[in-house]
């Protein structure tokens, strides 16, 4: 028998599963409206987002890294220029184990431990560049031998690069500088001058000298490839592309064989020459020796090479020329001269007796020359460099009426010379001594130590580009230009050439007449004086004036140049201009540990000069004059 509640309802049970259905089926409908939302929301709202994103997984933005600038002299040689090489690449992102790979890529191609310690520097060096060579300038036998193994190398590969190169070796190698690989320093003054979409994919920046000054004109204007890959990462074809624009070109003022000739003249001796043209500042020889060769630091120098030139006591890696503060010695008492006729403190014609001492404060002043030289006008001081005469003079004077002139003639101040780096010298003065020293019985400026800056000793430091460019003012006749080496940056594109202006600085308020007496007796030294022998027989008229500057105090002590050690032997120098009449080049001289100026420098002048106004070429290097007729 059965009872009601076995007995169901069948409209109640039909509701219950409709309503069931219903709730499944709005869930179900609700689901696929927050699937048509999502769907929405990635194909329509979000369309070129997720476009862009697969645009990129399948195209690659490839940097084209441009043709550097070349760099030629006035006459067209080429000192600096690019070609284009094979290099066998390593991305360390893409390799497990790099000294196994590399063990194994040795077995291929030949890896020597050079390149391996190079390829370690740059790994510490280079974080943010994706490849590293371990091998350069590869042979087409090396390319094809690796190409046919390459499966066996995933995250290595060959590539074509671009190098710098420097066809004359070390030739001008101070005044062109060098490349190297982009380090933190070279990025942060690419930050700094908003460039760095501009240098994507550039290995490279200039470190040093012009390379490193006309860096943003010498690089150009990076160009893009996209190009379509695989799901390997290999490319498939180029979509669209770029072109980089080369950068531009410099010509310089610099005249390489003029360069070569003062170069050999120097032969194995250190030292620095400037020559600068006075009319308008142009550099035409910017020497420094030694020398060294900026083709060693293109690839990232090996750890053997560096070592060599960083502790070379000859230290090649200095410039000398534009680093290098020396005192000038006699080459100085030009400029003393001329100071007092402007002045007011000497007339050409007043004399001095010279004992061959003065006496100071209780302490002796010699005179080069035992016995003296007589009876002493400016003309006879400055021909035959009598130190008495400038004793007197400059404690006449005053420290401070000296400082002030020769600052006008930019001694003890930065040229401003196209080249990064350019010391300041010692100017000295009052003012200098107070912010020199610390303790108070220092900072004193006391009447005896101006006697010895009268010859160009004492404190006096300056570089042979600020000697360069005095001389260059006086034979100018008080015009003072800013030295520069590039005389125009051309276009490569368009062949237009942007001059670089002469730049006068400033014209000193000269008498004619003064300058006059000077330069008279610049020719007298070379005629009459201590550059005659070094000048005897040239065929033409020039001026200038020798000079030696003590690398230790003798303590009263008579130097005795042959019994001194080569390093403890005083420096030689010399300044001039040619032809006297209208010059077209002056320049300065230093030859360190060379001993007296007529003996060491003044031969050098007379190759330069000789080269520049005849055209003659040097046999061989300057040899001293092993007896000259005066000391200065």
């Amino acid at each position: 028998m059965f009872t009601p509640a076995e007995f169901k309802n069948p409209e109640q049970e039909l509701d219950r599963f409709q309503r069931r259905l219903a709730v499944a089926g709005g869930l179900v409908l609700f689901a696929f409206f927050l699937l048509f939302v999502r769907f929405f929301w990635l194909q329509v709202v979000q369309h070129e987002h997720y476009q862009t994103r697969a645009e990129d997984n399948r195209i690659s933005l490839v940097p084209i890294v441009p043709n550097r600038g070349v760099i030629v002299d006035r006459n067209g040689m080429v000192l600096a220029r690019n070609y284009s090489a094979y290099t066998l690449e390593i991305t360390p992102g893409k390799v497990a184990d790099l000294e196994a790979v590399i063990t194994e890529l040795a077995g291929v191609i030949d890896i020597q431990p050079k390149d391996r310690k190079r390829f370690r520097k740059l790994l510490e060096e280079s974080k943010n560049f994706e490849s590293l060579p371990i091998r350069t300038r590869l042979t087409d036998e090396e390319v094809a031998r690796f190409i046919v193994q390459r499966f066996r190398f995933p995250g290595v590969d060959i590539k074509a690069r671009l190098f710098r190169q420097y066809p004359q070796g070390d030739l001008a190698s101070h005044a062109l500088g060098y490349i190297g690989r982009v380090n933190d320093r070279d990025l942060g003054t690419i930050e700094r001058n908003n460039a760095e979409d501009n240098y994507r994919g550039t290995e490279h920046f200039g470190k040093t000298g012009l390379e490193q000054k006309y860096e943003f004109e010498l690089h150009g204007q990076t160009g893009f490839e996209q190009v379509e890959v695989d799901s390997g990462g290999r490319a498939v074809r180029v979509l669209e592309r770029t072109a980089p624009v080369s950068g531009n070109n410099l010509v310089l003022t610099l005249d390489a064989r003029l360069q070569q000739v003062v170069e050999k003249a120097f032969g194995k001796r250190r030292g620095a020459l400037v020559a600068i043209d006075p009319s308008s500042g142009g550099i035409l020889a910017l020497v420094s020796m030694p020398g060294y060769d900026p083709n060693l630091f293109v690839d990232g120098i090996n750890s053997q090479d560096w070592e060599i030139l960083n502790t070379s006591e000859d230290k090649p890696m200095v410039n000398r020329a534009l680093n290098g503060a020396y005192p000038p010695g006699s080459t100085f008492k030009p400029f003393m001269a001329l100071a007092a006729l402007e002045i007011g403190k000497r007339t050409p014609q007043q004399t001095i007796s010279d004992p061959g001492f003065f006496n100071f404060g209780g302490h002796t002043f010699r005179d080069d020359k035992k016995g003296g030289h007589g009876i002493v006008d400016m003309y006879k001081s400055i021909v035959h460099s009598c130190d008495t005469y400038y004793y007197v003079l400059a404690n006449d004077m005053g420290i401070d009426a000296i400082s002030n002139f020769m600052r006008q003639l930019g001694l003890g101040s930065r040229t401003g010379v196209d080249i990064e780096g350019e010391s300041e010298g010692v100017l000295p003065s009052q003012e200098w001594k107070k912010k020199r020293f610390r303790k108070p019985e220092q900072q004193k400026w006391y009447a005896g130590e101006t006697i010895s800056i009268g010859i160009g000793q004492g404190y006096n430091a300056y570089t042979p580009i600020q000697l360069a460019q005095a001389t260059a003012a006086v034979a100018s006749g008080g015009v003072i230009y800013r030295p520069h080496l590039v005389k125009h940056i051309e276009n490569i594109n368009t062949g237009e050439r942007t001059p670089i202006e002469p730049q006068p600085l400033r014209t000193l308020p000269l008498k004619p007449a003064n300058v006059e007496i000077i330069r008279q007796a610049m020719v007298g030294v070379n005629k009459e004086g201590t550059g005659a022998r070094a000048f005897a027989g040239a065929e033409y008229v020039s001026a200038g004036k020798t000079g030696t500057a003590q690398v230790y105090s003798l303590k009263g002590a008579i130097y005795e140049h042959g019994k001194v050690i080569e390093r403890l032997r005083d420096h030689a120098l010399f300044i001039a201009y040619a032809p006297a009449e209208q010059p077209t080049i002056a320049l300065a001289v230093l030859v360190e540990n060379g001993g007296f100026g007529a003996q060491s420098a003044a031969p050098i002048a007379r190759q330069v000069l000789d080269y520049w106004l005849l055209g003659k070429l040097p046999k061989e290097a300057a040899p001293e004059i092993e007896e000259a007729g005066e000391d200065d």
